[in-house]
């Protein structure tokens, strides 16, 4: 029975696992297998392998075949090493201690690459995320420039506006303190005004009898308004009462009108009924003037 070491997949989609595993050549991928040598995780950076190297060595010296990828990972963990300096021994080549020391020899130079490999992952890693820092912060100095530069330029607007406002209200200080100036002129001149008033009491006494005689006019003109208003108002009045008679007249006149042409219909539909009546009366009369006559 020939047996390869091969791997059989498990895991969901696009997240796949491997076994390797001894199995018969014609058994499936995911068949039958005769035993479990470990695990492969290729999702990881490195893969992760565990495997179990005695085992393997053991099926390898019996004649089992691995393939393309097996045959990669064995070696990656040093099993192939293993199984060819065992055939050293066995034939006589080298001995045991020192198929042992090379093996030690290899582990540790494989340990270093691989822990090399590791940190060497860590540091671009911590590189790429430097870099994206340095470039986040670039990115915010820029915006934080951008916004000083906005703000500067709008400081000198907000200058020239409060200018503005101190101009306005010096302005307005200015108007208030006119009118006093001008209130306490306009009090000087009533008082001079009044003084020289004072001795000129017949003007203002004759003064006083025009605006009386004004307003005795004014009273006499809206008298006589009102007195037109009242009689437009009773015109329109007699003309409303002129119009709802002559209405009230036709809606009068209408009713006799139509009893008028009533009667005149029904005494010409009387006429030719009276006239039937004559001719048949007539007629029977011719007929019994011919019956008695044929009888005699």
């Amino acid at each position: 029975m020939a047996v390869k070491i091969r791997l059989t997949r498990r895991g969901r989609k696009k997240r796949a696992m491997y076994d390797v595993i001894v199995a018969d050549v014609r058994s499936p991928r995911d068949g039958r297998l005769i035993e479990k040598l470990g695990t492969y995780n290729p999702l990881t950076n490195p893969a992760t392998i565990e495997i179990n190297g005695d085992r393997a060595l053991d099926w390898l010296l019996k004649g089992a075949q691995p393939t393309d990828t097996a045959r990669r990972i064995l070696s990656h963990k040093g099993i192939m090493l293993r199984k060819h300096l065992q055939v050293g021994v066995l034939k006589g080549a080298i001995t045991q201690e020192q198929a042992d020391k090379k093996f030690e020899d290899w582990l540790k130079e494989k340990e270093t690459e691989i822990s090399n490999k590791v940190e060497s992952i860590q540091k671009k890693k911590a590189a790429d995320a430097k870099a994206r820092l340095e470039a986040e912060k670039k990115v915010n100095e820029a915006k934080a420039e951008a916004l000083k530069q906005k703000l500067a330029a709008l400081e000198p607007e907000e200058e020239v506006a409060e200018e503005v406002v101190e101009e306005a209200g010096a302005a307005t200080a200015a108007e208030e303190a006119v009118p006093e100036e001008a209130a306490v002129e306009e009090t000087a001149t009533e008082e001079e005004g009044k003084a020289e008033e004072t001795p000129e009491e017949p003007e203002s006494k004759i003064k006083e009898p025009e605006a009386e005689v004004a307003s005795e006019q004014e009273v006499q003109e809206k008298v006589e308004e009102e007195v037109k208003a009242e009689d437009v108002a009773e015109e329109k009045v007699e003309i409303s009462e002129d119009v709802k008679s002559k209405e009230a007249e036709e809606v009068a006149e209408k009713p006799t009108e139509e009893a008028s042409s009533d009667e005149a219909d029904r005494d010409e539909k009387k006429e030719p009924k009276a006239e039937a009546l004559k001719d048949e009366k007539k007629e029977e009369a011719s007929t019994q003037e011919e019956k008695k006559e044929d009888k005699e």
